[in-house]
C-alpha cells in the first residue's frame, strides 16, 4: 500500500473513532478521551491507536481497560462507516508525550525563571537581568566635572 493512503487511512480512523468514543461509547471508565495517534501496520491487520485521557478521573490504565472493552464494537463500526472489508484489530496504547512536553515545558521554565533571578542578583541590575545602559563617550553625556 502507498504511503500516502496509509497516512489518509490513519487520519480517516483517527477522525472515526475520536467521533465514536465521545458520542456511541457509553462506558464509564472511559470518559473524555482523546484520540492522539494512529499507526497502522503494513498488512492492514492491526492498528495502534494513541489516546490520552483529557480531564479524566479515572487512570490512563483504566481508561485502557474500557477502550479495549469496547475494541469489538469500534472495530465493527470503524468497518463500516469507512467502507473497509477487513477492518484492523485496534490495539490501543497510553500516549504520554503530551504529558512529558507538559513536563519538559515546566523544566525550562523553571530553569530560565532561576537564570534570570540569579543575572539580576548578581549585576545589580533591574530585575530582568541586564545592566542599565551606558552613555555613548563624546556626546556630552558625561556629568564628571574633572573629564571636561
Amino acid at each position: 500500500m502507498s504511503q500516502s493512503r496509509t497516512h489518509r487511512l490513519e487520519s480517516e480512523i483517527q477522525r472515526v473513532l475520536a467521533a465514536l468514543i465521545a458520542r456511541e461509547v457509553k462506558d464509564p471508565r472511559v470518559g473524555n478521551v482523546t484520540i492522539t495517534g494512529v499507526s497502522v501496520a503494513s498488512d492492514m491487520g492491526s492498528a495502534r491507536v494513541f489516546f490520552t485521557p483529557f480531564a479524566s478521573l479515572q487512570p490512563a490504565a483504566q481508561v485502557r481497560t474500557g477502550l479495549t472493552h469496547a475494541a469489538g464494537f469500534l472495530r465493527g463500526e470503524l468497518g463500516r462507516r469507512l467502507g473497509l472489508r477487513h477492518a484492523p484489530r485496534l490495539e490501543f496504547v497510553f500516549d504520554d508525550s503530551v504529558e512529558g512536553a507538559a513536563r519538559l515545558s515546566s523544566l525550562i521554565d523553571r530553569a530560565v525563571a532561576r537564570d534570570h533571578a540569579g543575572g539580576a542578583a548578581a549585576q545589580g541590575g533591574p530585575e530582568d537581568g541586564t545592566a542599565p545602559p551606558e552613555p555613548p563617550e563624546g556626546t556630552g553625556a558625561d556629568t564628571d566635572p574633572e573629564r571636561r
